[in-house]
């Protein structure tokens, strides 16, 4: 019984018993039952010209000054979701800037009518390819931190070079981060963060990783991102990290 169970887990994520490398958190198993809720539908009446842009959009270099009317450390969030993370950081941190590259349209957009409708002057959302974004635009020494969270963990063994967090996008987030500047990274699988510190250890010039707290949920809502409440609220663990630019 307990091996046709997993037999039928693994044929419902597309993803065969011998390619299973590692343990998929029940929170994946979940999203392949219930689906992802649908967003809800923006506001026609919203104004998103600030908020919303292409990766096209932006100037090259992308640096804070052309963004934003106000002087202020610029932060990236690579895969912004739904934008709570976004969304939260802008408003507890109004001194700072934020860009949030997603490679879906719908939730680019969406995360910019959340910002628009909070008035959050200092986010925008940009549609597009992070890892472009960082090797073509971003200038050295330009960032104060760069925030990669619950990453696509590209489940099947073929599929694994499509990760984000490979070397050529961490050597760009090294050159781009100011000394002293952080990287971000928290994922709920264990073995795409084994692999992670294996390669910044090995490979990449940051310090780390840093011990990160986990802190408890005042209410529904607080939470880093979507994803951490999601795997938090299965039980699942969630693995954190902070590396430094020295």
């Amino acid at each position: 019984m307990v091996n046709f169970l997993a037999y039928f887990l693994f044929e419902l994520v597309k993803l065969p018993p011998s390619e299973a490398a590692f343990p998929i958190p029940k929170s994946a198993l979940r999203n392949q039952f219930m689906g992802r809720r649908a967003l809800r539908k923006v506001s026609p009446e919203l104004d998103l010209s600030f908020h919303l842009r292409t990766v096209e959009q932006l100037p090259n270099p992308c640096i804070a000054n052309e963004l934003f009317s106000d002087e202020g450390p610029l932060e990236i969030e690579v895969g912004s979701g739904k934008g709570l993370f976004l969304q939260n950081v802008a408003t507890l941190y109004p001194e700072r800037r934020y860009l949030g590259i997603e490679v879906s349209f719908k939730y680019a957009r969406f995360t910019a009518a959340r910002l628009a409708k909070h008035e959050l002057k200092n986010a925008i959302a940009v549609h597009g390819d992070g890892l472009r974004l960082f090797r073509e635009l971003i200038p050295d020494d330009s960032l104060a931190g760069v925030h990669v969270y619950f990453p696509d963990p590209w489940w099947k063994k073929r599929h694994r070079r499509r990760r984000v967090l490979n070397e050529a996008f961490l050597t760009d987030v090294v050159r781009t981060l100011k000394p002293q500047g952080k990287l971000h990274f928290w994922t709920d699988v264990k073995e795409y963060y084994n692999v992670t510190l294996e390669l910044i250890a090995e490979k990449i010039s940051l310090s780390g990783p840093r011990e990160v707290t986990q802190r408890s949920a005042e209410h529904d809502l607080d939470y880093l991102t979507h994803f951490e409440r999601r795997t938090r609220l299965n039980d699942d663990p969630v693995y954190r990290a902070q590396f430094v630019k020295e």
